[in-house]
This record gives structure tokens, sequence and C-alpha cells, in this order.
């Protein structure tokens, strides 16, 4: 065997019997408080193993409490941001319930203060395309729906029935390109034509040239193409142009929102046309 070997395990030899004897020699001396010198020193030792594992005990117990109160809170929150959605849903169906409410005591004023046989009807579909202003209405022959049946509501003319069904009707909306109706203007009583564009306004023709026509004048149906009941709101007058002594344009700005009916109101009660030579509401040319 090399001899630094022996002198290393010698060194080892040497440290542990000194080690030993510090312990012997610790545990028969006393401290001052009489307590021996190893068990003061044991206890030292332990009792900083014990407060580090207390401490990291104490963190883990407080980050663990803190954990669950997180998951809790979370689980708190998701519950009220439900509640908060259902109470919006809610709201809505409340809301849309009203308005259907207010719609359906609209028509029902409407109905009593025209004094005239109608019947209720749902809007359950739009034409596909612009260019045909059309919908469909969940009312027709069996619930004695007609061809040229005018169709209003509660702000004003709707249109005509141009092709009905057992169950359901289409109906020609009076924007479009190709309706018309008999109408005068209410203030000044003057007559003319009030023709659908295919756009969101009506165009008034056949004015005579000495007719007092102005911005702002209510535009009312005369009753002369046998359709439309008089006296019903058609729109408002919103530009007039003249050339020369002759009207050359009257656009009109319908009083009914087409784009937001839900619910109308079919005229049952034929409405006799007047002397008009020929009427004026015009065939869908579809």
């Amino acid at each position: 065997m090399a001899l630094p070997d022996i002198r290393l395990r010698a060194g080892y030899l040497f440290l542990a019997l000194m080690f030993a004897h510090i312990i012997l020699i610790s545990a028969q001396v006393n401290s001052r408080k009489g307590v021996p010198v190893l068990e003061s020193v044991t206890f030292g030792l332990l009792s900083e193993v014990q407060r580090g594992t207390s401490s990291g005990l104490s963190i883990f117990q407080r980050i663990w409490n803190g954990y669950i109160g997180l998951r809790q809170v979370r689980a708190e929150n998701d519950t009220l941001k439900r509640e908060l959605s259902d109470a919006q849903v809610e709201l809505q169906q409340q809301r849309a319930l009203a308005d259907r409410t207010r719609g359906l005591e609209q028509l029902l004023e409407l109905r009593q203060r025209a004094n005239l046989t109608t019947t209720g009807a749902e809007i359950i579909a739009a034409g596909a395309t612009p260019e045909f202003r059309t919908v469909t209405i969940d009312k027709g022959t069996q619930d004695g729906l007609q061809r040229d049946m005018a169709i209003i509501a509660p702000a004003g003319v709707v249109g005509r029935v141009v092709v009905s069904s057992a169950r359901n009707a289409k109906v020609q909306l009076l924007v479009d390109r190709n309706a018309a109706a008999g109408a005068l203007i209410e203030r000044s009583r003057a007559q003319g034509v009030a023709i659908g564009t295919g756009e969101s306004r009506l165009r008034l023709e056949y004015v005579s040239e000495v007719a007092d026509v102005a911005v702002g004048d209510a535009v009312v149906t005369s009753g002369i193409d046998g359709i439309y009941p008089k006296g019903f709101v058609i729109g408002s007058v919103v530009a007039v142009e003249k050339s020369g002594g002759a009207y050359r344009s009257i656009t009109i700005e319908p009083s009914v929102d087409f784009t937001s009916l839900e619910e109308v109101l079919v005229v049952l009660t034929p409405t006799p046309a007047q002397d008009a030579g020929v009427g004026v509401a015009r065939e869908n040319g579809k």
C-alpha cells in the first residue's frame, strides 16, 4: 500500500477520534446554566431545524389557503357571470316582448280608428333582391286575402297583396319600383301619383303645374286607385324641383320604416275606385 494512502487514512482516523473526544467532553462539561454542552448544542440545532420546518409549513399553508381562496373567488365570479348573462338575456326577451306588445297595441288602435275590416298579419320573410321590394306575411286566401288588398301599418301605407296562397301572401311594398298609389298633398289637396323607386324614397309624379307643393307637406292616399283607402299617410315631401313652370321632381320620404316592419294590417274592406280614368297601382313585373 502506498505511503500517501496510509497517511490519508491516519488523518481521517485522527479527526474522527478528535471529534469523538469533543463529543465526550461536551457530554460531561456543563454550561453556565447547568446544562451539558452537548445537549445545549444539540437542542439549538434541533430548534433551528424545527423553526425552519415550521416556517416552511406556515408559508405552504398560506399559499395553499390563498390557492383555495382564489379557486373559490373564481368559482363565484363564474357564477356571477352566468347569472349576469341570464339576466341580460331575460332583459332582452322582456324588451322584445314589450316592443311587440306596443306594436300590437298600435295595430289595434289603428284598426279601431280606421273603421275598416282588417286582419293582422306577421311578416315572416323578405324579398331576396333589392330591385323588387317584397315581403311575405303569414296570412293567405283561407284568411280572406285576395290580390290587390291594401297593407297598412300604424305609421302609414305599406303596400298591396300581389300573390297569395292558402296560408301566406306576398306583399309588394310601396317603395318597389313597380309600385304606385294615388296620392294627394294634404295641405293643398293637390293630386298626383306616388311611385316607388326600388330604393328608400318615392317620387310624386303627374302633379299639376299650378299645384301648391312645398317641402314638409304631408302626402296621403287619394283613394283613386281602388286599392288604398283614402286618407292614409304615405310620407312627406323632402325635395321639390321645378323646371320653368312645371314640376320636374318631387321626392317623398315614406312614413313607414320598411326595414323594421314586423306586424301589419290587411284591409279586407274593398276600396271603390274613384274617378281617375285608370288605376295607378302598377303590376309587379315578375
